[in-house]
């Protein structure tokens, strides 16, 4: 997939647990843990902004494109 998450990379950075995460945004841990593990097909711009608040980044930090890894 070309669309690579790198939560956990700033999860780690920030000395920050997905659970502590997760209670800052009030989203499940399981829905926190579908979109760290790349298996999210979706994220509501209200989820993504919440995200950026409690990790004090952009959302290029959190997601970016790998246009490589689409190539046949």
């Amino acid at each position: 997939m070309p669309v690579r998450v790198h939560l956990d990379d700033l999860l780690h950075a920030r000395r920050m647990t997905l659970t502590q995460l997760s209670e800052r945004v009030d989203i499940t841990l399981a829905n926190l843990s579908i979109l760290k593990t790349g298996k999210a097909k979706a994220i509501r711009f209200s989820t993504l902004e919440a995200i950026c608040t409690a990790l004090d980044c952009q959302p290029g930090d959190i997601l970016t494109f790998d246009q490589e890894d689409d190539a046949p």
